[in-house]
């Protein structure tokens, strides 16, 4: 596997990753997301990712729909708090059409006012199915109290009273101020010699103007510790407890990394499934996820179990983290954590997927690739004191939870 660079006159940034597969993705990270929209707009972004592929100034939603499908491809998106993913997979003998139409699609949609209206009833419907999922739902409501004041404290998919009123000009405004060259960087992954995957980027990208993005993003402020409950009627009680940690850049993010997959990885051997449902019955789930983002970021621990029991597993995910923070875990119980954490790293590599994601997201927000192996020796090089570290932003005092029983 080889990386190469590129950035085209404009300022859009280019990485191929250059793989012996017969499958090839690309795609345009956009550093645009949720927290970029504005009180009335919420949901805008997410809106936006919708109703690109329906229209452009030379295709229709049909054509669009049909563009990769037609070889085997696929073409699709998703939109999170800071950031947009736009790509496709397919045949690796296709890269010229993938690569013409996702530039068709950042420069020439056109959002057709009837296909904005179908799709809104869509997303309307994605966001009432979503609240019909209280362990998909608790994840959302927790982040809104977790950031309660700032621009990250709202659902990315957006409230129904602005959906509703989201218009074509909303859309296109948007598209114009944060889909530019400077606020995205294009990925590739395949067999294609790299000159060439750039020509193609160029032809398709090339003439974007070079207006600068008007971010407005501020660090959001921290909230006090909070326990809330809800009462939903559900039989099974669900819960997110967790806190704020540093961000993308933090010389401990690695640390965190780790520790996050210590706690709720996915192994059936890690600490919280073994604590809590090997050892004492008290959850069905288990799991640990690590968030960060450019100025900051959050651990969450969900754990599904019978309301009775929803105290005491918190009682022991505080004990738990609380030792982390204050005892120093021996050299050699920590290298048995690193050996599984890269094991699973290198199983994770093996998907182009994995590649071509980790190539748009590491060009978009640290303006290059981290390979395996160098997160594999960033974790190798922990020591007990930076994973002691890491876990004090878990301590007691710090954890906020949220359950919806």
């Amino acid at each position: 596997m080889n990386i190469y660079y590129h950035t085209l006159p404009n300022g859009l940034r280019l990485v191929h990753v250059m793989t012996a597969t017969q499958v090839a993705w690309c795609g345009l990270a956009i550093n645009a997301g949720s927290r970029d929209e504005v009180d009335g707009h919420y949901g805008l972004a997410h809106f936006v990712e919708h109703t690109i592929f329906k229209g452009t100034s030379h295709r229709r939603a049909w054509h669009i729909l049909n563009r990769m499908e037609r070889v085997g491809g696929e073409l699709n998106a998703y939109t999170t708090k800071e950031g947009t993913m736009l790509y496709s997979v397919f045949p690796r003998q296709h890269l010229p059409r993938a690569v013409d139409l996702l530039g068709d699609l950042v420069q020439w949609s056109v959002f057709p006012q009837d296909e904005l209206d179908r799709e809104r009833d869509v997303v309307l419907e994605e966001a009432a199915s979503y609240r019909d999922t209280p362990s998909d739902a608790v994840y959302d409501d927790f982040e809104d109290l977790l950031f309660a004041g700032s621009e990250l404290g709202h659902n990315i998919l957006g409230r129904k009273q602005d959906l509703e009123r989201l218009t074509r000009e909303d859309c296109m405004r948007y598209l114009k101020n944060l889909y530019v060259p400077v606020n995205m960087a294009f990925f590739s992954v395949g067999p294609e010699r790299p000159e060439r995957v750039f020509r193609l980027a160029e032809k398709s990208l090339g003439g974007m103007n070079h207006s600068v993005a008007p971010h407005h993003r501020q660090v959001p402020p921290e909230v006090p510790a909070f326990k809330r409950v809800i009462n939903i009627g559900t039989h099974q009680a669900h819960t997110i407890v967790g806190a704020r940690v540093p961000d993308m850049s933090h010389p401990l993010r690695h640390a965190l990394m780790l520790l996050n997959n210590i706690l709720g990885g996915p192994g059936m051997n890690s600490l919280l499934n073994v604590e809590l449902r090997e050892r004492r019955g008290y959850v069905y789930t288990v799991e640990s996820t690590l968030t960060l983002l450019s100025d900051c970021g959050w651990m969450e621990i969900y754990l599904g179990c019978d309301p009775a029991d929803v105290k005491s597993s918190l009682r022991v995910i505080e004990r738990i983290t609380a030792r982390l923070g204050q005892e120093r875990m021996t050299e050699r119980r920590l290298d048995a954590y690193k050996k599984q954490y890269c094991g699973q790293l290198v199983v994770a590599a093996d998907s182009t997927e994995f590649l071509a994601m980790n190539a748009g997201r590491g060009l978009l927000y640290r303006g290059q690739v981290a390979t395996v192996d160098d997160t594999i020796a960033r974790i190798q090089a922990i020591t007990p004191d930076q994973l002691a570290q890491a876990a004090s932003y878990l301590s007691a005092t710090r954890l906020s939870s949220l359950t919806f029983q």
